[in-house]
């Protein structure tokens, strides 16, 4: 039987509404943050999910709260799928890296891998923890399972499960409470869906 493994990206936080690169800095959701994870959640009630994974970060948290209360399913925290650290540049605003720093952060948005930001997470290190989490993920005795975290938490699961290296980080997009899905076989992952709005 195929796994189906839904991610969602948590909900808008008060650092995303003002611009500010987060990271492991830790914010809570909005107004419209918490709507957003009830409209997802909502979405995800006839899927079938038996499990919900959170980052322990607040703003996955919160969202993935919203969903396993709505879908009535057991909640589990998971370190290795929190945030990668953005080092230095944590807690700036996102214009100000871009005036102030521009060709050290448009390289790393091209590039994070060969362009690494000031005291940033190692990526192989970042790589080496979203890895061990994709195989325990294989062994889970559920099989439709929804992973809540961020962006470039998520960014990274789909790169390794689909041949792309972490180079491309930042060549996929998801939105606040986008939904993708992957799938399972048994041998290998299939992207099925990236960064659904339908619920929004």
């Amino acid at each position: 039987m195929k796994k189906l493994i839904f991610l969602v990206r948590h909900a808008q936080s008060e650092f995303n509404e003002k611009g500010i690169f987060q990271g492991r800095l830790d914010s809570d959701l909005t107004p419209l943050g918490f709507v957003q994870a009830r409209l997802c959640a909502e979405a995800l009630k006839d899927k079938g999910i038996e499990l919900v994974i959170t980052s322990p970060q607040r703003r996955a948290y919160k969202t993935a709260q919203t969903i396993s209360d709505v879908l009535e399913v057991p909640l589990q925290v998971d370190e290795r799928i929190r945030e990668m650290s953005f080092g230095d540049f944590e807690g700036k605003h996102f214009w100000s890296l871009v005036e102030e720093h521009r060709e050290t952060f448009t390289n790393w948005l091209r590039d994070p891998v060969s362009h690494p930001l000031p005291t940033q997470e190692d990526m192989g290190e970042f790589e080496k923890r979203v890895s061990s989490f994709l195989e325990d993920l294989k062994k889970l005795p559920h099989q439709r399972v929804c992973v809540v975290a961020h962006g470039g938490t998520l960014h990274a699961i789909v790169c390794l499960t689909t041949g792309l290296t972490l180079n491309n980080l930042w060549n996929i997009h998801m939105d606040n409470t986008g939904i993708s899905l992957l799938e399972f076989d048994g041998k290998g992952f299939h992207l099925r869906l990236l960064n659904s709005l339908c619920h929004l």
